[in-house]
């Protein structure tokens, strides 16, 4: 029998559950939708939707895997043997590999700039960067080639394995991650006039708090940590039973809340000093960011590490999506690396069509959307929260109560006596609030 692979450490399990939780998302989209939707007191909401409904899907999704230690499939099929639950991995790994199959573009967009970066063809005095990114996007070479150069680094690490691939990149693309951010935070907060950008992002304003924020927050708060596609079902089935899944919980929410804040400290400060309007998505990367740091003393050096900060942030994105195709769809580590190769280029196919989105293909519509916003749609309002209902809902009345007290059991006593009121909150809390935003995002509910 072969043994499966583990983290070297919690730490290493840590850092790339968070590498997956902290996306593209969480950087050029939050921190917008937070200044614009009431500032500080946005940021309170969600922080307490994240504790109430992102944590506890997080740690069902630990307990699912650390437990069977086993891959997407198969964990639900060894804990409800001889039923249909395993259909909930196989709705992830589906959602993974769309998912990846667009993701995959736009991190072959950040490939493209950050080349363009380093060489010195990226910043210029007069450049209309919203043009270039619409040249640069429409080009059907550049965009595919591109896609298929991360899809290549991401093949590569996934092959190598969970101990010398997985995590041995995640131990130097996270800790990267956060030193490029504190040096462009400290950057940004040095600039005269940096205090009205400040203000915009974290002062509390009630005002702004609509009921349409609120649900954003819901929807984000279980969203931001890679929850409903069984990707940390995955990833805890090669945690060692000694780990503390509530800590380690706790650390990962930590990490993405961190990242998120830390992304409007470096953005809307730098924003505001020198005039500019803030957006979010491709707009704030390739057109808003460029210009800015165009204006900046040394501002090639500091627009190519941005570059690599997002490109850091979408590696670690892109591993677990594609870790969870090759664990639950390979019957051993033996098959790792060709599984990893047959997978990662199944996905580049698959992803071609949503590259030609924004050029050559941008006629092709589905339900008057272009093959990316669609595929996007589908993964996000569709596909997401109906996996993240059903997780909930199995270990609410599936998962056997001794069995899931024995994944707690070497947790602190207080969270011990707390469990009951965990059951309740996955049996009637989450899925009700799920089924709202669902609802909302679908229009088939307005509040």
């Amino acid at each position: 029998m072969t043994t499966r692979e583990q983290w070297t450490s919690k730490l290493g399990f840590i850092l790339a559950s968070a590498g997956s939780a902290i996306g593209l998302g969480a950087i050029w989209k939050f921190p917008n939708v937070v200044a614009t939707s009431g500032g500080g007191a946005f940021f309170i909401i969600f922080l307490l939707f994240t504790l109430g409904i992102g944590l506890p899907l997080l740690l069902a999704e630990f307990a699912i895997g650390r437990s069977t230690g086993r891959g997407a499939v198969s964990a639900y099929q060894d804990i409800a043997p001889r039923s249909k639950w395993h259909w909930i991995g196989y709705l992830g790994i589906g959602t993974c590999f769309l998912l990846l199959s667009y993701y995959s573009v736009v991190g072959g967009w950040i490939v493209l700039y950050v080349g363009r970066g380093i060489v010195g063809g990226l910043l210029a005095s007069g450049r209309d960067y919203d043009a270039l990114f619409a040249e640069t996007v429409a080009n059907p070479w550049y965009a595919v080639a591109a896609q298929f150069v991360f899809m290549l680094i991401t093949i590569a690490v996934v092959a190598r394995g969970i101990k010398g691939g997985i995590e041995r990149a995640s131990r130097i693309l996270m800790p990267g991650l956060f030193v490029l951010f504190l040096v462009l935070i400290i950057r940004s907060l040095t600039l005269p006039g940096m205090g009205e950008g400040l203000r915009y992002f974290l002062q509390p304003d009630f005002s702004k708090l609509t009921g349409q924020a609120v649900l954003y927050a819901l929807g984000q708060s279980f969203f931001c940590l890679s929850v409903g596609v069984s990707v940390m079902v995955t990833y805890s089935s090669y945690l060692s039973r000694q780990e503390s899944l509530v800590k380690s919980s706790v650390s990962v929410v930590g990490l993405n809340v961190l990242t998120s804040l830390m992304a409007g400290l470096a953005i809307f400060p730098a924003i505001f000093a020198l005039g500019m309007k803030p957006q979010e998505g491709p707009g704030l990367l390739f057109g808003t960011l460029p210009a800015l740091f165009e204006q900046l003393p040394f501002g090639g050096l500091f627009i190519v590490l941005f570059l690599a900060l997002f490109l850091f942030a979408a590696l670690t994105s892109a591993f677990s999506m594609l870790e969870i195709l090759v664990s639950g769809l390979s019957n051993n580590d033996q098959q790792r690396s060709r599984m990893s190769w047959l997978f990662g280029i199944l996905i580049f196919i698959v992803g071609i069509p949503p590259a030609l989105s924004f050029g050559v293909w941008s006629d092709a519509r589905i339900f008057g959307l272009s093959l990316f916003d669609a595929a996007d749609f589908a993964v996000t309002n569709v596909l997401m929260p109906v996996g993240a209902l059903l997780i909930a809902l199995f270990v609410g009345y599936r998962f056997p109560r001794q069995r899931l007290y024995e994944e707690f059991a070497n947790e602190a006593a207080w969270w011990r006596k707390g469990l009951a009121l965990y059951i309740i909150l996955l049996r009637y809390v989450i899925p009700v609030v799920i089924a709202i935003v669902f609802l909302h995002v679908l229009g088939l509910l307005q509040l």
